[in-house]
């Protein structure tokens, strides 16, 4: 039997206190203070194979369990890439190593991100980020990360000359980088270690997002099952109601794509604007749709509707001058399908796009406004 199953009788007949000890206990243990360093062979993202064995020359090494969409792990890691710099001539190496398998990761869980938890899309985040410390894939199997027990990204593993873990926990006490930690536990590790001296605090607990365990992917087809049943509907708006809308009271960032079913890019594109709703629509943003078929078209399009699963505030322009549509939407706009604005409140369009859109630039441009952003403030 699936896991799944499993777990879902342990919630029914358990009750959730039980069903929280057993994924406690299913986790793998964290790395004891005074262990060997685990060994590994995983692919990094500049195209080299890294093993412990790379790192020999190293007075300290510190091993670190991140990834690309989690905020706390995101709001760690210019912090990461001044430690390294800062302590790169003094004989301590750093390196990363992302645990999670993006097949275990909700597109609910990727709303402070533009980029999941790939090989692929690790290298774009570290190409982005000018990484200075290798950074490292074990998605596929987990065993590395399994074998150092990390319970949340990020997660610092700092061990002695002779590859025994003297450290394991945050790297420092305070999240938000707009602020400034009092207690920087991870360099504390390293400077008693560079000085010969006992690490006087080893073991603290860690904040950040879970890591995604290969046997969280049925939660992946949950999603589907509960995506499959939210309700899609299609009304129809006049030019005033455009207007309304482009005014935008909500208090979110809007994003607004103009489509329609006979338009090829447009049907093509579609799933990525449903994608990018599914991501952030627990933040304050919102997608809209607006159909320039015409309204004797309506089923047509309510038909396309539902086989996206678009569970939004879907619009079909409630006549066929569509011309009165263009002005409607953006006089700028020269009538070409599809069409994409992103609105902020108060009515500012900040991108405007005639064409597919770029949907990775997209994720980047919403996640990256100030009204949504990377990691909690």
């Amino acid at each position: 039997m699936k896991a799944f199953p499993w777990l879902l009788l342990l919630l029914l007949f358990g009750g959730s206190s039980t069903f929280a000890r057993f994924i406690a206990a299913n986790d793998p243990e964290t790395l004891a203070i005074g262990a060997p360093a685990p060994d590994f062979k995983l692919p990094g993202t500049d195209g080299k194979t890294w093993t412990l064995a790379a790192f020999k020359n190293a007075k300290i090494l510190v091993v670190v369990f991140t990834c690309n969409h989690c905020p706390t792990a995101q709001a760690y890691e210019d912090r990461l890439i001044r430690l390294t710099s800062d302590y790169s001539d003094r004989g301590v190496a750093v390196v990363a190593i992302s645990p999670n398998d993006p097949r275990a990761i909700r597109l609910n869980e990727l709303d402070y991100t533009d980029l999941n938890d790939s090989f692929e899309e690790m290298k774009i985040r570290a190409d982005r980020k000018k990484y200075n410390f290798p950074y490292l894939y074990d998605g596929d199997n987990q065993q590395v990360s399994r074998s150092y027990g990390p319970v949340a990204t990020p997660h610092v593993f700092v061990f002695d000359s002779e590859r025994k873990l003297r450290f394991q926990g945050r790297i420092d006490n305070m999240e938000k980088p707009s602020k400034t930690p009092t207690v920087q536990d991870t360099r504390n590790a390293i400077e008693a270690l560079l000085n010969n001296l006992p690490v006087a605090v080893s073991t603290t607990k860690v904040f950040g997002c879970s890591v995604k365990w290969a046997e969280k992917t049925d939660w992946l087809e949950k999603a589907k099952v509960e995506w499959a049943k939210e309700p899609v509907e299609l009304s129809t708006i006049s030019t005033a109601g455009i207007k309304d809308l482009l005014k935008n009271n909500s208090g979110k960032l809007r994003l607004i794509n103009v489509w329609a079913t006979w338009c090829g890019p447009c049907t093509r594109e579609f799933p990525d604007f449903i994608t990018i709703n599914r991501m952030y629509r627990g933040r304050d943003f919102e997608f809209i749709s607006i159909s320039a078929d015409d309204p004797a078209n309506r089923e047509k399009v309510l038909s396309f509707l539902k086989k996206q699963q678009a569970s939004v505030a879907n619009y079909l322009f409630d006549t066929d001058d569509k011309y009165a549509l263009i002005e409607a939407i953006d006089p700028n706009w020269q009538g070409a399908l599809p069409y994409t604005i992103l609105v902020e409140p108060g009515g500012k369009i900040v991108y405007a796009r005639q064409g597919a859109i770029d949907a990775s630039a997209m994720k980047t441009t919403i996640v990256d406004h100030p009204l949504i952003g990377r990691y909690f403030r």
